[in-house]
């Protein structure tokens, strides 16, 4: 599925449900929709700004008039469900003159090819309810295609009525599946579907204006978006979200909620059973039914979600390992604040045991890299920040007589650039950490400000796909100066840096809300001259986990800026030797090779990618039903394998899982502790081999 219709157009996921069965939909008013002065306002100041301080210089054309088109269809339609491809040939009378639309501030075409779209979908939600009247035979044979997304359009209605019969088909057994009845199945699907038709009616000028913006800043770069003057209300709101309720980041996927990302410290990182990429199917507030938000606006479902600390939510999820015909889960979270405690840099010492005997290893986990401004501005001696804790940290274990360090990244999404900066300095001596070129192609070298070093010790660095931004420029720092050995996952390879700008700042009037303009001014490079972008942080010691990373990251995002090059700063590596982490990368695949943990985590990762792969899905409940049987049981086996090999007793079934009081029992902090205890085996590896380099001679006999 293109990354695009994932994330800047939540606009077209449409929304809540509405009470009664069998709803008649009512065709919208066709009222004119039609360009305000604001959009054209605010449309010649995007054009402007991406012109003359956009990063990535392109000029606004016939062939970019053309993506616009393309980005602007798949925003509305995703799935390619709705028009056909007699309203793709009507529209092609628009396809090279967009661009022109844009720099004339003439921009109707937008709003009509959307009421053209507001039609279809109606006459389709009308197709769909009365399709509910009869019962469905899951006896059949037949399958179904979930993603549409690169299929072709369907040439005519009859086309499209096949496809909507066996989407109302899938969507009625995946309800009988999670255990409803009949009656509740229609009345679900029903409101679902009706909603549809509901919400679209409910567009304002401002909602097709911020769609068709975002399809052209969407042809420039993906970290380039505009926000209306209502979505930046809302942006506000959402981003307080992150910060006060379940702690974790939503998006739009079609007509589901899909979780982007765990906020570290709230409810759902500390609760482990909410991963990235689940979908989110279903909202109940405490003790009461779970309300079905497939298909809901994702500012519904956020508020539905939101809600006063110290109460409850229930969330019906499908976990990411399962494809849209999978087992759902039920989750329940207590609201919360996520409190700078809790995102802040935190110890563990483990032990790691390897075949050179038993080491202390310190592990380090940094959620975000953070600092307290306001405490900064007013001079507060014991402000908080990252690298201050860090240090603290630091300091605390020279006490604890510990072998080394491991700096755990993984999920770190990055945070405040010179924390990132001021963290390198406290694992070398001095130096630069990171090139920074802005649009003219002037480049700045940010050094590290303390000419100390607080830690010289043996270092590992840990990262996964979700290590972005500040992280990658951290562990570059450190694989670049040969500081630390870098072990995981490559990292998501996001290096450029953005700006907001409120629009309504140029207005001509006081009363002009432009709404706001998110674009990209600037790129990171490495010291070595490389930039994190695109490709990230490579680790020397690449996890078997990390098997789809091509699939991951900035790497998946269309018009994602490419990889490049700049000189490299000056520097001067440590001696660590290649041969040393080469002894030790073979270690760890020997290690895992029969490991149960590893089998286990690899098996889900496996599952993972057969769900992604999966385009057609039966339609026949006995197979659906033995499908789900099968991987249930594939978890299970794995799962219990590893808890034998850890002592710990076989579980019944997955829902015991839940019900174990131990961390183990915890699916994310299962794979958190595998992960972490072979990282800390690895830096292990590395210090036994670098006391005495013989060990490496000797490993190299004992392979042969």
């Amino acid at each position: 599925m293109h990354r695009f219709s994932k994330t800047l157009f939540a606009l077209t996921a449409l929304l809540v449900a509405v009470s009664g069965v069998h709803a008649k939909v009512i065709p919208t008013d066709p009222a004119e929709l039609i360009a305000s002065q604001d959009q054209v306002r605010a449309t010649e100041l995007i054009v402007q700004f991406l012109r003359r301080y956009h990063y990535r210089n392109r000029k606004l054309d016939d062939a970019i008039s053309e993506m616009i088109m393309g980005k602007y269809l798949q925003a509305m339609d995703p799935n390619r469900s709705y028009l056909m491809v007699s309203d793709l040939e009507e529209f092609q009378k628009y396809k090279y003159r967009l661009d022109d639309a844009l720099k004339d501030l003439k921009i109707n075409p937008a709003f009509e090819i959307f009421k053209r779209l507001r039609l279809r979908l109606e006459q389709r939600v009308a197709f769909a309810i009365d399709l509910l009247e009869q019962d469905f035979d899951f006896k059949i044979a037949e399958e179904f295609t979930p993603d549409r997304s690169e299929a072709s359009w369907a040439r005519n209605e009859a086309e499209l009525n096949e496809i909507w019969r066996k989407r109302v088909k899938n969507d009625a057994l995946n309800l009988t599946l999670a255990g409803r009845d009949p009656d509740q199945v229609v009345d679900v699907l029903s409101k679902r579907y009706q909603r549809l038709a509901d919400r679209i009616g409910q567009f304002t000028s401002d909602d097709v204006y911020q769609m068709f913006i975002n399809a052209y800043t969407a042809t420039i770069e993906p970290h380039t978006s505009y926000f209306s003057r209502r979505a930046s209300d809302n942006f506000k709101i959402r981003m307080s979200l992150s910060l006060e309720g379940i702690g974790a980041a939503l998006q739009t996927e079609n007509e589901y909620t899909v979780v982007r990302r765990v906020i570290p410290g709230g409810p759902a990182d500390l609760n482990g059973q909410l991963d990235t990429d689940d979908r989110i199917t279903g909202v109940g507030q405490g003790d009461e039914p779970i309300v079905d938000v497939v298909g809901w606006r994702l500012g519904d479902v956020v508020d539905l979600i939101r809600g006063p600390k110290g109460t409850v939510v229930t969330l019906e999820v499908l976990p990411k390992s399962n494809p849209p015909d999978g087992s759902y889960k039920i989750i329940t979270l207590e609201r919360n604040e996520i409190k700078l405690e809790e995102q802040a840099a935190q110890k563990e010492v483990l032990k790691a045991r390897t075949d050179y005997g038993a080491f202390t290893i310190a592990v380090i986990n940094i959620p975000t890299f953070y600092t307290d401004f306001e405490g900064r501005e007013r001079g507060d001696k014991d402000f908080r920040s990252t690298t201050r804790d860090v240090r603290k940290i630091l300091d605390e274990l020279r006490e604890n007589n510990i072998d080394g360090v491991l700096i755990d990244l993984r999920g770190n999404g990055g945070g405040s650039l010179a924390e990132a900066t001021e963290l390198t300095g406290l694992f070398i001596r001095s130096g630069p950490v990171v090139q920074v070129r802005d649009s003219s192609g002037r480049i700045r070298i940010n050094n590290d400000p303390d000419p100390g070093i607080v830690y010289d010790g043996p270092l590992a660095v840990m990262v996964d796909r979700n290590s972005a931004s500040a992280s990658e420029i951290f562990a570059g720092a450190m694989q670049d100066y040969n500081r630390a050995v870098i072990i995981g996952e490559p990292t998501f390879g996001k290096g450029t840096v953005q700006r907001l700008v409120d629009l309504s700042r140029f207005a001509k009037f006081q009363a002009e809300n432009l709404g706001q303009l998110k674009f990209t001014i600037a790129q990171f490079f490495r010291i070595n001259g490389e930039s994190t972008q695109h490709r990230g942080v490579v680790p020397d010691i690449v996890f078997p986990t990390a098997i789809n990373a091509q699939e991951q990251g900035e790497r998946s995002l269309e018009n994602a800026l490419p990889w490049a090059a700049v000189r490299p700063a000056n520097y001067t590596t440590t001696d660590v030797s290649v041969q040393l982490v080469d002894a030790a990368r073979r270690n760890h695949e020997s290690r895992i090779r029969n490991d149960p943990g590893f089998d286990y985590l690899l098996g889900e990762v496996e599952a993972v990618r057969e769900a992604a792969e999966q385009e057609n899905v039966s339609l026949l409940e006995t197979e659906r039903r033995e499908l789900l049987d099968i991987r249930v049981k594939g978890t299970l086996d794995r799962l219990n394998r590893y808890r034998v090999s850890q002592g710990l007793k076989e579980l019944g079934d997955l829902e015991d899982e839940e019900e174990e009081d131990s961390d183990d029992a915890n699916e994310n902090s299962l794979a958190d502790n595998i992960l972490r205890a072979e990282a800390s085996r690895i830096l292990a590896d590395i210090i036994a081999l670098s006391r005495d380099e013989r060990l490496i001679t000797q490993h190299e006999v004992n392979m042969k």
